[in-house]
């Protein structure tokens, strides 16, 4: 049995829920866009302008609808994540206009190069599950923006990929450009190794061009996971519960306009949960609110069969250093716990406006203990071992004994980076720190990590596609 905690008992999610139906049968919510007016207008929800008041029976038929759980594939066509229950994988941070360089520290603009080697990173650590652009690159056209940033992490990874579509044609370039790598869009939908990540505002806004953007994905049949971010105290109530309602609440409008659309279409109830910090006045990317909170979000999703969403595997820190190792360690501990489906951002430095591979595969050791602590202990009658302790007898040793032997790989974790190393050997070999060795792997997997090549054939419709895409839309 895995070990696991709860953040909310059963009576609280069915609060958090009830008072996330009334506050859009009750305030509603803003949505920016003619079409999804008209499908809940059709569907029974009162309109007022841009406002629509959601009743809880369109809601729950929206959540019946839904799928309670899907696969998610690799770049091959292999089943890489099932999203459902408690199954958690860890993904990488994205979006950031700046990055840490590995090799100098310096943090400047995002490369397109960046982005490269942030998925050949994550494609070659273990622990890393997906991929997600890792940074918003600044040195190539705006106008085709998301199409480069997908080329740049679908050639560099076999892993699934989340992308953030910047317009709705972009979204639909991007879907055509992952057709192309998966062999068509009948095999696409099959084995579907992309998901869009659109971001309504909070407090309950819907932007016509995000919403363009799920109704686009939904009718494609592209699996989506709608991520608004609330702020306890700025963009929602202060109070943890009062956010979690809001932010399920938002949850829930994302899910039935992509229901309303294409009943069926995959998508999760999703959403973050940051901190405003009341002393600096800026977004904390680490506090322990974050995860409380987010745990408890994804209590509520499951409690309806729907995939859930984490932040994880961040620091406020602006380096490599003590505190980004603790903000790294709780949350991607305390949402493993969880349960939580998919957990993203692995990887940000200071309050997620910089993308460091460093801190990735920092993440990735952690994944890896974290991963440890959630199998547990089998007991059974090979584990717990009464045949060999009699066979070994009192002032025996286990080291040569067969059991030990069987066992030991499958039992017991081993670092990458931590080292456990005698003080004289780490000595003699240079002393080195945690940032050092991270740096040593990151430029040994940069010189020596391969990762299959796409056909050429498929490199040519993808540069095909961004080329064309961005004649049409220059800006």
């Amino acid at each position: 049995m895995s070990i696991r905690f709860q953040a909310l008992d059963e009576q609280k999610v069915e609060r958090i829920l009830d008072a996330a139906k009334e506050i859009l049968e009750g305030c509603g919510c803003n949505v920016m866009h003619p079409r999804a007016l008209k499908l809940f207008r059709d569907a029974g929800a009162t309109i007022e302008g841009d406002r629509a008041k959601i009743p809880r029976k369109l809601v729950e038929r929206c959540i019946e609808s839904a799928p309670k759980g899907f696969w998610i594939y690799d770049r091959n066509g292999n089943r890489a994540m099932h999203l459902s229950g408690k199954n958690s994988y860890y993904g990488t941070s994205t979006a950031s206009p700046k990055t840490r360089d590995p090799f100098t520290g310096a943090i400047r603009e995002t490369r397109i190069g960046d982005i490269e080697l942030g998925a050949r990173v994550a494609d070659a650590l273990s622990n890393i599950d997906y991929v997600m652009p890792m940074g918003t690159a600044q040195d190539v056209p705006a106008a085709a923006e998301e199409l480069y940033e997908f080329r740049a992490v679908v050639t560099n990874t076999t892993k699934p990929v989340v992308f953030i579509g910047y317009t709705p044609d972009g979204v639909r370039a991007v879907h055509g450009m992952a057709a192309a790598v998966a062999g068509g869009e009948e095999q696409l939908h099959k084995r579907p190794f992309a998901i869009s990540y659109p971001e309504p505002i909070s407090p309950l806004v819907f932007p016509g061009d995000v919403v363009e953007k799920m109704l686009v994905a939904a009718e494609l049949g592209m699996p989506q996971v709608p991520g608004s971010t609330v702020q306890p105290g700025t963009t929602a109530p202060v109070t943890l519960a009062g956010a979690v309602s809001q932010l399920v609440a938002e949850g829930l409008v994302s899910l039935s306009i992509v229901q309303l659309a294409n009943p069926g279409a995959p998508c999760f109830l999703s959403g973050n949960l940051n901190i405003f910090d009341m002393d600096t006045t800026l977004m904390s990317i680490a506090a322990p609110e974050m995860s409380l909170g987010i745990a408890a979000q994804a209590e509520v999703a499951r409690a309806l069969g729907l995939p859930t969403w984490g932040l994880a595997g961040s620091t406020d820190s602006k380096l490599l250093d003590a505190q980004a190792g603790i903000e790294s360690t709780f949350s991607i501990l305390t949402q493993g716990l969880a349960g939580l489906n998919m957990i993203h951002d692995v990887g940000y430095i200071d309050m997620a406006m910089v993308c460091s591979p460093e801190m990735l595969v920092l993440g990735d050791e952690v994944i890896g203990m974290t991963r440890r602590l959630l199998k547990g202990i089998d007991v059974n009658d090979d584990t717990l071992a009464t045949a060999t302790i009699k066979a070994i007898g009192p002032g025996g040793n286990y080291l040569k004994s067969k059991h030990t032997l069987a066992n030991y790989r499958s039992e017991l974790w081993f670092p990458s980076l931590l080292t456990r190393k005698h003080a004289n050997r780490w000595l003699k070999e240079g002393a080195s720190d945690m940032g050092e060795r991270i740096r040593t792997k990151i430029a040994e997997i940069a010189a020596s990590h391969a990762v299959p090549a796409l056909p050429a054939t498929v490199i040519e419709r993808l540069d095909e596609t961004i080329t064309s895409h961005q004649r049409r839309h220059v800006r």
